[in-house]
């Protein structure tokens, strides 16, 4: 356990954090495709929204959140996914229609999950 600025940085921890209406089970130094965040690439960024906590086996769970733990994580880059084609049909009326989304993302390395001390 290091120390840094008031905060106790624990190395081998699991967090569950909340971004962008989806949960996301994440590790220091695991890379994380989220919903796109208006950020630019190589910036930092903090996630407050802890809702699970697993250090060293000892399980912590907030209602709804952990008070006094965050997540922080490098900005990556921007992207989109892979496009996706939605084809609605109706048998014997000549109906059909295609369309395609590519939903865009953000990269992030997570590096660090602080306590506070």
């Amino acid at each position: 356990m290091t120390k840094n600025n008031q905060f106790a940085i624990l190395e081998n921890m699991l967090a569950v954090i909340k971004t962008g209406g989806k949960q996301y089970l994440i590790s220091p130094g695991q890379k994380i495709k989220i919903e796109k965040l208006e950020i630019e690439d190589g910036k930092e960024v903090i996630f407050d929204e802890v809702l699970l906590l697993d250090q060293d086996g000892k399980l912590e769970i907030g209602s709804p959140f952990i008070k006094g733990v965050k997540v922080t994580g490098k900005v990556i880059g921007q992207g989109k996914a892979k496009k996706v084609i939605i084809f609605k049909y109706k048998a014997k009326k000549r109906y059909h229609l295609k369309k395609g989304h590519r939903q865009k993302f953000t990269e992030v390395e997570i590096k660090t999950i602080d306590l506070k001390s």
